[in-house]
């Protein structure tokens, strides 16, 4: 691939990460649930991630400190979705007592 050719690629990925984040933005305020606002945190990262790669000319993500930003997101999502489930899991031994 041409470095021009990443360049644009990278920088399609970091618009389309920060309107996916805007979508989840969104609903986190029209719902206030906190796995919304953890998944447009996440791909907020991660256009982070991928504004730097483009920005920086680095070429091999994975051997870049850059790479732990999207080990960010994934563990913000991971957080979202366990804080979610651990919410219900209460709720029901609440509803049953």
């Amino acid at each position: 691939m041409t470095p021009t050719a990443y360049a644009f690629m990278t920088g399609v990925l970091t618009a389309l990460y920060l309107i996916a984040g805007l979508f989840f933005l969104r609903f986190w305020r029209r719902t206030r649930d906190g796995l919304f606002l953890a998944f447009a945190a996440a791909f907020a990262l991660m256009a982070l991630n991928q504004g730097i790669l483009a920005l920086g000319g680095l070429l091999r993500e994975e051997q870049t400190w850059v790479y732990l930003l999207r080990l960010a997101a994934f563990l913000l999502i991971i957080l979202g979705i366990a804080r979610k489930n651990i919410g219900r899991q209460a709720a029901r031994q609440a509803a049953r007592s």
